[in-house]
């Protein structure tokens, strides 16, 4: 499989008169652990709206695993996993039945999509919670079971939309370093869309994105080291109020 997860080339998005992203490029390997930070309204959830095929892209290219998402959407979209900002399991169900129609969606066998889910929820402990109605559980706990909806496929790119909106200080702690692992074991591109600052992982890579214009993209240590700022919040500060 192609090295490269994602390829985004002079991508725009207009909503009417307003010009929502402006000349986005962007590109994630194999195993990138990527947050994308910028204040509410800059055009995160847009872009992965583009990504995901919930918009149609007006300009530009995007390619997944060298698959162009608008020429060859099924090959494309079947490498994504996705977890939405906002929360799209159902709390009258179980987990187990949650996964399960998920999986049916997908054209999974019963048997093995279960085995993946529960192979999920045992790395992060989770699987006494199975068969457990949605609404019972935590704020935290939700969103990981929606992280391990989105990986039941086994897709080689995870898309997070702000997914720790919400859940408390350890839950937070717990996901980020569920989705670090997954980056280093299973070699997953992440592309983790954030407003929170403390959410940007030192040894990871860092796309800020204000007011639809992608203003830094490199490695965090590069763009501190380059720009002589001592850290994350001063090289924001840095970037969208110059």
């Amino acid at each position: 499989m192609n090295s490269q997860a994602l390829s985004i080339k002079k991508l725009d998005h207009n909503f009417g008169a307003l010009k929502a992203l402006d000349n986005i490029n962007l590109s994630l390997k194999q195993g990138d652990y990527s947050i994308l930070l910028g204040l509410n309204g800059a055009g995160k959830t847009t872009l992965f709206s583009l990504i995901t095929r919930l918009y149609d892209n007006q300009t530009g290219s995007i390619k997944i695993f060298s698959h162009n998402i608008k020429k060859n959407s099924s090959k494309a979209l079947a490498n994504i996993g996705v977890v939405f900002q906002q929360p799209t399991i159902d709390l009258d169900l179980t987990v187990e039945q949650n996964l399960h129609y998920h999986a049916s969606l997908h054209g999974m066998r019963k048997k093995v999509a279960l085995n993946n889910a529960l192979t999920e929820l045992k790395r992060q402990n989770m699987q006494n919670i199975f068969k457990k109605k949605v609404r019972e559980l935590s704020g935290g706990q939700k969103r990981r079971v929606e992280i391990v909806r989105a990986l039941m496929h086994n897709p080689k790119l995870l898309l997070l939309d702000e997914p720790t909106v919400g859940v408390d200080i350890e839950s937070r702690k717990l996901i980020v370093k569920h989705v670090k692992n997954l980056c280093a074991e299973k070699k997953i591109a992440v592309l983790w869309a954030t407003h929170l600052i403390d959410e940007v992982d030192q040894e990871g890579n860092l796309v800020i994105l204000h007011k639809g214009k992608v203003l830094a993209n490199d490695t965090v240590k590069n763009i501190l080291k380059n720009k002589k700022i001592k850290n994350v919040s001063n090289a924001f500060d840095y970037f969208t109020k110059n």
